[in-house]
């Protein structure tokens, strides 16, 4: 065989298991959306069977898990944009890091509201979890900005 037989041969060899790579990644993109919008749903099941019964303590789960749902919404259309093969944005991602850290900021709060005398590392949470979100939303307005000067 000659070389260029050879060289045909791998060349092949290569591109078809780069489309079985490909399939095998969108099969499983497909399954992790799924599977994110299954945990959403169990997440707003769940508190829908805890509206009958609204304590303090539920409130504070229900706002708990309202933001964690829509972290994982945020996470799903990511997962939809890459199927649909479009430009993955740095927005969503930013998005979802200000959400996370407001929730954390929320839940902290929410947890010490009726203690008499809050621990000194719930505050430093707090105020990293603040100290965060400032440079996250300055990035989510440039990352805007600057696909909006793009198109």
């Amino acid at each position: 065989m000659t070389t260029g037989g050879m060289k045909q041969n791998k060349t092949d060899l290569t591109e078809i298991f780069r489309r079985v790579l490909v399939k095998a990644d969108m099969f499983l993109h497909i399954v992790a959306a799924l599977l994110l919008l299954v945990a959403c749903g169990f997440i707003f099941f769940y508190a829908g069977l805890n509206l009958a019964t609204p304590t303090r303590d539920f409130i504070i789960h229900l706002v708990n898990d309202v933001l964690l749902a829509l972290i994982i919404l945020e996470l799903l259309w990511t997962v939809i944009r890459f199927l649909k093969k479009q430009k993955v944005i740095l927005a969503p991602f930013l998005a979802i890091g200000i959400i996370a850290a407001v929730r954390m900021i929320l839940l902290i709060d929410a947890q010490t509201s009726f203690m008499e005398h809050v621990p000194s590392e719930k505050l430093y949470e707090i105020g990293l979890s603040a100290f965060v979100v400032i440079p996250l939303m300055i990035a989510y307005y440039l990352s805007v900005n600057a696909q909006k000067l793009e198109q």
